[in-house]
């Protein structure tokens, strides 16, 4: 069978991340990795593996099945899924949850108008979280679900705070507050604010003369990231960051409390991960569904999708057959 043929755009923790995930796909190849950095100085893993400027992509139009789209939800994938999606299959990790819908309107509308397919949104969170959500209310419908993430590394909310001006390195913890892990495990009938169900923590180191008061005060108002959240802001030496904030560890939990019969009988559903490495992770989820894009576009699919389109065997470079004899 012929492979599928993979760009990556953007080669960050992710984009490294997917170039190792795609080496152990033996179904997929990299074609090009593409990069807003000089070419030149991009060094993959591999010193076969092409590297091209992002403007020059247009020209590999017909050479690649399917582009990953590695930048972050802030600023770079608003403006590169709309563009890249009118000449490729797309996939991105698009993860600013309050503006998913939004997002999926735009890049739906490109892809339509140019006959590709664009799974939007893919990841742990959103993602295989987000399809643990919708299986358990769909089960147990009476009932009610909470999500909790960390303790662990943010890659969405580090870069918002990168992107502050006088900002030269910053990492953000997200940690559970564990009362509140606690109470819903116990079957709490409790309602619980953001605020309430996490901490925010960021270490940050400044450029030399900026005025930290001002960093601190830009981080904690960016919406959708840090407003509606007890967060703490730490300013560190460069020395310290590269020694103790050097890991992307991150996971989480999503439970979901129903009950079923006339008795009011609980059951709870707990899905859970621990990431020893969040971009390496969502790296390897980002290629299981670029192999779904390619192959629903050869089906003669097209527009936006999420993960809750994709039927799971899509996913798998296994034969269906041997899907249902080994999984099922």
């Amino acid at each position: 069978m012929e492979k599928i043929k993979v760009g990556i755009v953007g080669y960050g923790n992710i984009g490294k991340g997917v170039e190792f995930a795609i080496g152990g796909n033996p179904d997929m190849d990299l074609e090009v990795i593409f990069t807003r950095r000089n070419p030149k100085s991009v060094r993959p893993e591999s010193a076969n593996t092409k590297v091209a400027s992002i403007h020059d992509a247009h020209h590999y139009i017909n050479k690649i099945d399917v582009m990953i789209l590695c930048g972050g939800s802030a600023k770079d994938l608003p403006k590169q899924a709309p563009t890249f999606v009118e000449l490729f299959n797309t996939v991105d990790s698009f993860d600013t949850h309050t503006k998913i819908s939004e997002y999926f309107d735009e890049v739906n509308k490109r892809a339509m108008e140019n006959n590709h397919i664009s799974i939007v949104s893919v990841g742990w969170d959103p993602g295989l979280f987000s399809m643990n959500r919708l299986l358990a209310e769909s089960v147990l419908p009476n009932g009610k679900f909470h999500t909790f993430w960390g303790p662990g590394v943010s890659q969405g909310h580090s870069n918002a705070i990168r992107g502050i001006k006088g900002v030269k390195y910053a990492i953000q913890y997200t940690i559970p507050i564990k009362s509140a892990l606690e109470k819903v495990r116990l079957g709490s009938d409790i309602e619980l604010t953001d605020r309430e169900m996490h901490l925010r923590e960021c270490y940050v180191v400044a450029e030399e003369g900026e005025d930290l008061s001002r960093i601190e005060r830009k981080i904690k108002i960016i919406p959708n990231y840090f407003l509606d959240y007890d967060t703490s802001v730490y300013f560190i030496d460069e020395e310290e960051f590269k020694k103790n904030h050097s890991k992307m560890p991150h996971g989480g939990f999503v439970i979901h409390r129903g009950k079923t019969g006339k008795d009011s009988t609980s059951h709870t559903i707990e899905f859970s991960l621990k990431l020893e490495s969040n971009p390496e992770f969502t790296a390897n989820v980002l290629v299981a569904y670029a192999r779904a894009a390619v192959r629903m576009h050869r089906e003669g699919l097209k527009g936006a999708k999420t993960v809750f389109d994709v039927p799971l065997s899509y996913l798998s470079s296994k034969d269906p057959k041997d899907i249902r004899e080994e999984l099922l």
